[in-house]
């Protein structure tokens, strides 16, 4: 619960975010930019074939 001094809502770093940052964050942030640069690859490779 939040405490109130000198006027002013003091939270710790978890209170105020509202939960934990874990690592199925980064698990999500790795996967999903691993998953574009794949489909990046793809788009460039069926629309621009080597000569």
């Amino acid at each position: 619960m939040p405490k109130v001094e000198n006027e002013q809502i003091v939270e710790t770093a978890t209170e105020a975010r509202g939960a934990v940052k874990g690592r199925p964050v980064l698990y999500v942030l790795l996967l999903s930019t691993a998953a574009i640069v794949a489909l990046f690859a793809i788009v460039y490779i069926a629309f621009f074939p080597a000569a």
